[in-house]
């Protein structure tokens, strides 16, 4: 192909890959989806635009560097302190899970085509990896709960980096000239190689960012420049001495940078973001137009069982498995079974064996491994990512945010008893030292101003409940109060007044309002004329606990309080009921009737609180 003729065709693809992201934006639709479609339009399935010759030998080697800066960029972005949400579930998805997976895969591969175990294992390893590349963009537009999120993100890191390696040593036993080797021993050498090569690669960048001069007028380009590279140098460098160990090194090094206190982290993020969404697009349409339409014919019917099987059985059981006994609820558990898609790693490696093998004479078994692979890896793509944010719907896991607004001691505390009671909470905090005393409290904070209509978006304002502006500036709470009524219609707001001369000033402009003074005057006439309950209302969240909910069950409404009082969990009470806002309410009387829309305040122990709260709103 001609050098013009090749240039316009990669300009050609990159723009359709912006194009298909901005669509994505709009329509709420994981970018993967379109990128895909994309591909099989030009490639050999459609128009035949881009075919195996297209790139030449260059294919490979492109796809290699993309994969360095995809999976730098997802380890670069994964937080020890986020890892900390859900550290069991998050180790367990990918020991216990990764093994049924391979297991699960080879097993469902060796039943359904009958190929030798060595091949179906090579299959198993490369369909353990979902990855950064096809999860990522499915959750920034489907705002689970962060437990979730980074279960799922370090379950597609990590799944990256051990499915590429054990790929590659299962695959040295498919060859002939490579049956012989010690399958251990490989896995172990090449993972060995690629946390080195990422641990040094790591110390070096991090020793020029922080001691170098960089130039103080382009610092933060020069900084942007030389983590590209050190992405780049540790994956290659990693690669020739180990193949596949190059995974692991970018990994390793974009994990250690990532949570190393390095200079211009913000402008790094923003540009590897950036440079990350390029790469995808251009891989992925470019590795969907060489997909080959005999290798999804000669796997045919028996190619959708396995993907069946990898969806709908082994991928739920891993997951059900792999988080019994933590703290998700069915319903997230149900959404990360049925939100498992595979990526570039498969995509990519599946392609440079499907080759070996094709000139080892072994062509029915490439078919089979590039068709199954690749039918996976579509069908997953396509109706995972595409039905992803309706699955969350349905399930009712994207949670409505708190927001603080400040991470100070009141903030703090507050997100810590709200935390405790389940709610979804991010705090938003100006000063960097002060956030990441915050986040490594276990919170998710974000670092900037909080009276920002952009940071405030940021934080989820479109999907708050609550924003609580709890600074210790007056004038920034009010304004944060007014944003959050006016440009966010959040239905509750409330801000703290540190000076108890601005009260009446916050309320005649509307906004709800608690003074730091007179909250402590409460506080102490609590302590002072009802200690028992001034106790109990301090433990709330830990054993006791105290919540409104709208009376929305047909089951209860019309009837009255000594009726539904016997439906409640022992152990919970009704102890205020109010019709319309919160200030309405009252003790209700045994023949009090509640209707529907009335808000009921229950009391009691928590867990009894909880089942109460869903009988009287069962959503």
């Amino acid at each position: 192909m001609a050098e013009s003729t090749l240039l316009l065709l990669v300009a050609g693809i990159i723009a359709v890959g912006v194009l298909a992201q901005i669509l994505a934006d709009r329509l709420q639709v994981p970018a993967i989806v379109f990128y895909i479609v994309a591909g099989l339009v030009l490639g050999q399935p459609g128009l035949d635009i881009v075919t195996e010759d297209t790139f030449g030998g260059a294919l490979s080697t492109v796809v290699g560097f993309a994969v360095a800066i995809i999976v730098f960029e997802g380890a670069f972005h994964l937080k020890v302190e986020r890892i900390k949400a859900a550290p069991q579930a998050a180790l367990r998805l990918v020991t216990v899970g990764a093994v049924i997976a391979l297991a699960g895969t080879a097993l469902a591969v060796r039943l359904v085509f009958g190929v030798p175990w060595n091949l179906s294992l090579v299959i198993g390893s490369l369909l353990v990896a979902t990855g950064p590349t096809v999860v990522t963009p499915i959750l920034s537009i489907v705002p689970v709960r962060d437990r979730v999120a980074t279960a799922l993100e370090f379950e597609g890191i990590v799944n990256d980096v051990t499915a590429a390696i054990l790929a590659v040593v299962f695959f040295q036993t498919v060859l002939p000239e490579t049956a012989g080797n010690d399958i251990v021993r490989g896995f172990v050498v090449r993972l060995g190689v690629g946390l080195l090569f990422g641990v040094v690669v790591a110390g070096v960048v991090y020793y020029l960012l922080r001691y170098v001069d960089l130039s103080p007028g382009d610092a933060p380009r020069n900084a942007r420049l030389l983590v590209l590279a050190g992405a780049l140098v540790a994956f290659a460098a990693a690669n020739f001495e180990a193949t596949e160990a190059g995974v692991a090194a970018a990994a390793t090094a974009g994990f250690l940078l990532g949570n190393a206190d390095v200079p211009y982290e913000a402008e790094i993020e923003a540009f590897k973001g950036d440079l990350t969404l390029l790469v995808l697009a251009f891989v992925f349409i470019g590795l969907a137009a060489l997909l080959e339409p005999a290798a999804l014919v000669e796997v045919g019917v028996g190619g959708l069982v396995v993907v069946a099987a990898i969806a709908l059985v082994i991928r739920p059981a891993l997951v059900f498995l792999s988080t019994a006994g933590d703290r998700f609820t069915r319903g997230e558990r149900t959404f990360m079974s049925l939100v498992g898609p595979r990526g570039i790693i498969p995509a990519s490696v599946a392609t440079l064996f499907a080759v070996q093998l094709q000139n080892a004479g072994l062509v029915q078994e490439a078919n089979i491994l590039l068709g199954t692979v690749f039918l996976a890896i579509l069908l997953t793509a396509v109706f995972e990512g595409g039905l992803a944010r309706h699955i969350a719907r349905y399930l009712n896991v994207i949670p409505m945010r708190v927001i603080i607004v400040g991470g100070g001691r009141v903030g703090r505390s507050l997100a810590e008893r709200l935390e405790n009671r389940g709610e979804n909470v991010v705090i938003v905090e100006e000063d960097e030292s002060v956030a990441q005393s915050v986040r490594n409290a276990g919170y998710t904070a974000i670092i900037g101003d909080g009276t920002d209509t952009e940071l405030l978006r940021e934080a989820g304002a479109d999907n708050a409940k609550t924003v609580v502006a709890a600074t210790g500036d007056d004038d920034a709470n009010l304004l944060v109060a007014q944003l959050s009524s006016s440009k966010f219609d959040v239905e509750n707001v409330i801000a703290r007044a540190n000076n108890p001369d601005n009260v009446d000033a916050f309320e005649d402009l509307g906004v709800r309002t608690i003074s730091s003074s007179m909250a402590t005057a409460w506080a102490i006439d609590n302590q002072i004329e009802r200690p028992a309950i001034a106790h109990w209302m301090t433990d709330v969240g830990r054993t006791g606990d105290v919540q409104e909910v709208e009376v929305t069950s047909e089951e209860i409404a019309g009837k009255a309080v000594r009726e539904v009082g016997p439906m409640l969990p022992d152990a919970c009470l009704i102890a205020l009921v109010g019709k319309g806002d919160y200030t309405t309410a009252e003790v209700p009387g045994p023949d009090y009737v509640i209707e529907l829309g009335d808000h009921v305040t229950l009391l009691g122990q928590r867990e009894a609180v909880r089942e109460g709260m869903k009988l009287v709103d069962p959503d």
